[in-house]
């Protein structure tokens, strides 16, 4: 086999001279402990943990997308798609901004490697926790700095909004709502260290419950505050939503923390280690990469801000419904992306290799079969969701036209997200990705803002998706010394498959949901028709990934049945 050979791990002796020795209790299941004193072994990485795993995270997740876009059809019900609601999205560039830098990309890529490597030494007999001298060594010092970002965007939303938009009828309205969204600078940041924290532990269920908690506050504050603050309320539900991120995770976490090693004695944790802070260059690489990455909205917002009155709005709701698939075939990678990191921290480049191998086989597989679906089926999608008080039906055909087009930058998007954690597994900072993000950013602006003349929202959606395929293939060429070293041929060849199955499934489901005269009928029927000719030809080309989520489909409902953790 080709690539980087697999390395046995080897314990390093302990400080006292003593030979490390491993514990030899057998590894917890994957609820939560109980209690201070409880071991801390983490449960086994085996398949089928990491299936049950990602069905509960994909259940929790999916809920908070489902919720997600009850919120947005609240936005569009209560508000449109006029200038009060492109207000509020300028101001949502904050917590989009927020969510990838500190819970979704920047921050987890520093994060949970690090706390990976601590809880290796812990397993490895290191003195003292290493897990709570990372914490002592970061979460003060995290905290002072969202603290103090959240205070300069509550300073400068004036001028961040005319960045941002210069050309929006009514900037006070955004200066407002940018205001109160500005807290999630607090709220999200102590979310994604707890969020990384807990998945580095093994630990799911909070995680992965955040958006619901979230989604649920802006609701709540929507239709409690509408009637009176407007769109400002959407505003304010993001601050208490963001608080609710919070809240569902510190409960876990501290059981986490309470834990000690096994075989760690009073003596031992009272002596500890110092503090140990994150290295900066890690923590700048991939802060910048998220921010890079992150960019593409807000060129989006800039070029749509001199079109007229909706664009915003109908760029913001295509993307929504088209990014559910990429979201879900990420969420492969939230659930194993903490084992990549093990295994690194280990010296098992074989192990990890093959997890981030498996991982693209799948993720393609996943976000191929929604974009079919999505480019199938489009009109009656945003028809079903959004087509109701004020959105109009002038606003359904005009969001499905930009939402075909921003399809098909999904699987370069999906790449993205599972190649670059690859670079970041190792818990070293790493320039490329950058330059690779930084990259596509040039040929979305590059591209954007000729197209944005001539197809007005149509040409922003295109630079998009040019821009973030750009971005992958350049991930995908410089795999190998500065990654996760895996075989580039052999997962071009195993991405070719899907793809394939991808373009024969999509005119299927158009003439099928185009025979229908209800739209939900029409809907129903184009989706399974995509899936079922993209499932049989994809088995018919032996497509992996094909395979492979149907075992893990299979392994974890049984695990589920059987009511094991």
């Amino acid at each position: 086999m080709r690539g980087t050979p697999s390395r046995t791990p080897r314990r390093p002796p302990r400080a006292d001279g003593g030979a490390a020795v491993p514990s030899a209790r057998p590894a917890a299941p994957p609820g939560e402990g109980s209690g201070e004193g409880e071991p801390a072994e983490l449960p086994p990485a085996s398949g089928g943990f990491l299936a049950k795993a990602a069905l509960v995270t994909a259940v929790l997740s999916v809920a908070g997308s489902l919720l997600g876009l009850v919120r947005d059809q609240a936005l569009a019900r209560l508000f449109g798609a006029g200038s009060d609601t492109d207000a509020f999205l300028v101001a949502w560039t904050v917590p989009e901004f927020a969510a990838t830098l500190l819970i979704e990309d920047g921050l987890a890529f520093a994060l949970i490697p690090a706390f990976s490597m601590a809880l290796a030494r812990r397993s490895q007999g290191a003195p003292g926790d290493p897990v709570r001298a990372l914490v002592a060594g970061t979460l003060p010092r995290l905290s002072l700095a969202f603290a103090a970002v959240g205070a300069l965007l509550v300073a400068i939303a004036p001028q961040l909004v005319g960045a941002l938009a210069p050309g929006l009828p009514d900037p006070a309205l955004a200066v407002g709502c940018t205001r109160l969204t500005a807290t999630c600078a607090v709220s999200f940041g102590l979310a994604g260290y707890c969020s990384a924290a807990l998945r580095a532990h093994r630990r799911f269920v909070a995680p992965a419950s955040i958006y619901v908690a979230y989604n649920v506050g802006i609701i709540t504050g929507m239709f409690a505050l509408g009637g009176q603050w407007g769109v400002r309320s959407a505003a304010a539900g993001v601050a208490v939503g963001g608080c609710l991120m919070v809240v569902v995770q510190l409960p876990s976490l501290l059981r986490q923390l309470k834990k000690r090693a096994a075989g760690e004695t009073a003596e031992d944790e009272a002596a500890g280690e110092e503090p140990r802070p994150l290295d900066t260059a890690l923590l700048v690489t991939v802060l910048l990469f998220a921010l890079c990455r992150q960019s593409q909205v807000l060129i989006e917002r800039f070029l749509a801000s001199n079109l007229p009155s909706g664009a915003i709005s109908h760029l913001n709701y295509a993307q929504k419904v088209a990014q559910m698939p990429m979201i879900l075939s990420v969420m492969v990678c939230t659930v194993t992306f903490p084992v990549v990191a093990r295994a690194l921290a280990e010296g098992d480049t074989e192990r990890a290799r093959t997890r981030v191998e498996r991982d693209l086989s799948l993720a393609a597989c996943i976000v191929l079969l929604g974009t079919a679906a999505v480019v199938a089926c489009a009109p009656q999608i945003i028809e079903v969701l959004f087509q109701r008080g004020a959105f109009t039906a002038r606003d359904t055909a005009a969001t499905a036209g930009v939402m075909r087009v921003y399809a098909l930058g999904l699987l370069g998007q999906t790449l993205t997200g599972v190649l670059v954690r690859s670079y970041f597994s190792g818990g070293r900072g790493r320039w490329y990705p950058v330059g690779a993000m930084a990259t596509g950013i040039v040929v979305t602006a590059c591209a954007g803002a000729p197209a944005v003349g001539s197809w007005g929202v149509y040409g922003i959606a295109a630079a998009n998706a040019a821009g973030i395929t750009v971005t992958a293939l350049t991930l995908l060429a410089g795999t190998g010394p500065r990654s996760v070293p895996i075989r580039t041929r052999r997962v071009l060849a195993e991405l070719s498959r899907p793809v394939l199955a991808a373009l024969v499934a999509t005119p299927a489901g158009i003439l099928v949901a185009g025979r229908f005269a209800g739209t939900l009928s029409g809907l129903v029927a184009g989706g399974l028709t995509v899936t079922v000719v993209f499932v049989l030809l994809g088995r018919a080309l032996g497509v992996q990934g094909i395979a492979r989520a149907l075992r893990s489909v299979r392994s974890a409902t049984r695990r589920l049945s059987h009511g094991r953790t």
